[in-house]
């Protein structure tokens, strides 16, 4: 059978696949990254790893450490802990790279970890934006990392594949970050919910590398685990750059040198021809123009000039992080600012993507154009991103952002408002004191369509491990909403408590969600919910405090995909069936939760839900999910792996 880009890379880098065997979206498989990159919360994963009971990491040569959340906290406590993780890179010889010297993902498209055609993770939601070298770059949460570091190798299960048809030329002015936002704003209903994106079409070849980094970064706000991009003339050209570059330097680089990127030039990885893609999206580049994300969301989105037309004051403006602070986006905002000034009232901070970037803007002149007009530099890293360091939004302030989340309070209070758009916009939003395009622009209608393709396959029988459970009886207790947070799940308030025992975590699960929900479930229970169970934060304890409580699984339309991870890296079974849960949610009162007439059963060997009188077909979980499950969790699994 044919296979699309993602599944190709994927099979590339499985372990443990039979002769013959074909990787294919839905499938649960064992993967050895090239690579893995953690940054601070490299501190969070060491004590991981010392629980697991080793001492010595499987592979240096795979592990990438950055600093580059926290970069402007000199604080004693803060200097520690970096000194505590450069201490220990040293210690087993890993690769090291010190605040200053730029933004993790940034380095790992500078130094070559991030190379095309390869899989790499990184305990960071936008490790997306390898996809815009064609690296299958996607995230895993920290226990994940801590098992990469002990053992080599992870679990993964291969997402659903969307291809993205890019058409025409984006017009003068309009860029690779208004692309995104308008993708994000004009499919705002999870279309592409822990999907991968697969970018085509003759619209592609007129982006510029930093302009897919920009758009693959940023899908993970659209919903995306993974966004690749062909490897075309486009990323041999930026890779040869690189290489002349450092070849300058004098020394053979370890990742980026000749034989390698002669052996990409000759056998460059390609979809097979009638590959399978769950949806095709299509959008003409011609038809886009500056878009402005918000306030507060970015599944808000307003084109430009209707937003100047609000003349819509601005109190901080930003050019930062890891999706727009590359040379061409500061180049961009330094044509706009040249030989003009920052408006008065107005905090304008800057800050390269690297170290390197920054040098790079400083030869050009553009770094200098930027604070001859009065922006406040920072050094190369996160900071106002993601509410760190100097200039963070206060009460009853608005700011501009070339940065990729606006979420309330992400920048500062939550009582500010927060809007994302491109460089140029930002940059001529810091000059006029309010949110405007450099530009005047004529809104178009947006030429775009999405096409959903029949099901390659029916869900066929999984082969069930020893001690795994063929089904599952238990009642049915429906939480009937979509959306339904980690916070619904297990409260923020509980989060860092350490006192909490299971029995005290499952006593307070669901608890922000309804307050009733422990008074009506019971040990036993199957929860069914909605799309989407499992958004927002990272917090295990949403998942361990249903599993303490006695749920035997949760149904759900579809999950968040770090929730899912969490799950099953706990031992907790999770099943997709959004038949199923579309058919109850359409019959749904308005009870927060209910308690379902009838016995549910569940079939993992025919991959087959029966309650109601009626079958509902799954994806049941492959092999790597049921050892995860049948050893209660990763750290007991890798536990076993090293015996």
């Amino acid at each position: 059978m044919a296979q699309n880009l993602i599944e190709k890379i994927a099979q590339k880098y499985c372990l443990d696949l039979r002769e013959g065997e074909e990787v294919h979206s839905g499938d649960f498989v064992t993967i050895r990254p090239a690579h893995v990159m953690t940054h601070d919360n490299t501190a969070a994963v060491m004590p991981k790893f010392f629980n697991i009971g080793v001492k010595k990491v499987a592979d240096p040569r795979q592990i990438v450490f950055t600093l580059d959340h926290n970069v402007q906290d000199t604080s004693e406590k803060n200097l520690a802990k970096y000194k505590k993780i450069e201490s220990f890179a040293a210690e087993q010889g890993i690769d090291f790279y010190p605040a200053g010297r730029g933004i993790g993902h940034q380095i790992m498209c500078e130094e070559g970890y991030a190379w095309p055609g390869t899989f790499v993770v990184a305990s960071d939601s936008h490790s997306n934006m390898y996809g815009g070298l064609g690296c299958l770059g996607t995230p895993i949460v920290r226990s994940d990392a801590a098992a990469v570091w002990a053992t080599g190798k992870t679990w993964w299960q291969v997402p659903q594949v969307a291809k993205v048809e890019l058409s025409g030329a984006l017009a003068e002015g309009v860029t690779g970050k208004d692309v995104i936002i308008t993708l994000a704003g004009f499919f705002n209903k999870d279309e592409v919910l822990n999907h991968a994106l697969e970018f085509s079409g003759d619209g592609v070849a007129a982006l510029s590398l930093d302009q897919r980094l920009t758009i693959a970064n940023m899908s993970t706000e659209w919903g995306a685990l993974a966004a690749l991009f062909p490897i075309d003339g486009v990323t041999l050209d930026w890779l040869q750059k690189r290489l002349e570059l450092l070849n300058r330097a004098g020394n053979r680089h370890p990742r980026i040198n000749r034989e390698r990127l002669e052996e990409l030039k000759n056998n460059p990885p390609q979809a097979d021809d009638k590959a399978y893609y769950k949806k095709t999206i299509r959008l003409d580049l011609g038809s886009v123009t500056p878009h402005i994300s918000g306030p507060n969301s970015v599944k808000v989105m307003h084109s430009a000039r209707e937003l100047k037309e609000k003349h819509i004051k601005i109190h901080k403006a930003y050019l930062v992080s890891c999706v727009n602070s590359r040379v061409e986006d500061l180049a961009q905002a330094a044509r706009i600012v040249k030989g003009k000034k920052v408006a008065q009232g107005v905090e304008f901070y800057v800050s390269a993507a690297s170290s390197e970037v920054q040098k790079e803007s400083m030869t050009n002149g553009d770094w200098q154009a930027l604070v001859e007009a009065g922006a406040r530099t920072l050094p190369p890293g996160c900071g106002p991103c993601i509410g760190l360091g100097e200039g963070l939004l206060q009460d009853n302030e608005v700011g501009i952002s070339a940065t990729n989340r606006n979420f309330k309070g992400r920048m500062g209070s939550p009582n500010a408002e927060a809007y994302l758009a491109s460089p140029a916009v930002v940059a001529a939003s810091a000059l006029s004191g309010y949110i405007t395009p450099p530009a005047d622009f004529e809104d178009k209608a947006l030429k775009t369509e999405v096409r959903e393709n029949p099901a390659a396959n029916a869900p066929g029988r999984v082969t069930m491990l020893a001690g795994f459970p063929a089904s599952f009886k238990g009642r049915a207790l429906l939480c009937p909403a979509n959306n339904i947070n980690t916070d619904g799940i297990y409260p923020g308030k509980y989060t860092y408590r350490e006192d909490l025992t299971p029995e005290m975590m499952a006593a307070v699960v669901m608890e922000n969600y309804d307050p009733n929900f422990t008074k009506m479930a019971r040990k036993g229970d199957i929860l069914l919910a909605g799309f989407n169970f499992g958004t927002g934060s990272s917090r295990e304890q949403a998942a361990t405090a249903l599993k303490y409580f006695g749920i035997q699984m949760v149904i759900a339309g579809s999950f968040s995909e770090t929730y899912k991870r969490n799950a099953i890296n706990n031992g907790f079974t999770l099943l997709e069936c959004p038949a199923l849960i579309e058919e109850l949610m359409g019959g749904a009162g308005t009870e927060l939760t209910q308690i379902a007439e009838g016995e549910l059963e569940v079939s993992m060997t025919e991959s087959l839900i029966r309650f109601g009188g009626r079958e509902y077909g799954f994806n049941a979980p492959g092999p790597v999910a049921q050892e995860l499950i049948i050893h209660d969790g990763l750290e007991n699994w890798v536990k076993k792996q090293l015996t």
